[in-house]
């Protein structure tokens, strides 16, 4: 499992496993960066699709209900079919932009 912080976000990443380790791993994991905006990239897993998402969901849920961003990112899924309650984007670049207006919206108290 590879962290990469940027700030108040993790972006977190591997190589060469399958998703259900990949997730085992993040688990694991998630106390070195349960106190930072979540970044899930899986722009390496050629085989996924969307009924492999949520999966994350109950990750994702704990960690939104902390009042911080969990973001996944892929280009492998159509996201019509992806479950309302995760957020997901095709590139690194539209999840750090979500996580900053997501900030700026706690910022303001408008969620």
């Amino acid at each position: 499992m590879i962290f990469d912080k940027d700030g108040q976000t993790a972006i977190v990443f591997q190589e060469n496993v399958s998703l259900q380790k990949f997730l085992e791993n993040l688990k694991e994991g998630y106390d070195k960066i349960k106190n930072d905006n979540i970044i899930v990239n899986l722009t390496s897993f050629s085989r996924l699709t969307a009924e492999d998402l949520p999966l994350f969901l109950e990750l994702s849920d704990m960690h939104r209900e902390k009042g911080k961003s969990f973001v996944i990112v892929t280009e492998q899924v159509t996201y019509d079919d992806i479950p309302d309650e995760l957020v997901v984007v095709p590139t690194l670049g539209e999840a750090n932009d979500l996580i900053e207006m997501d900030e700026i919206e706690r910022d303001l108290d408008l969620e």
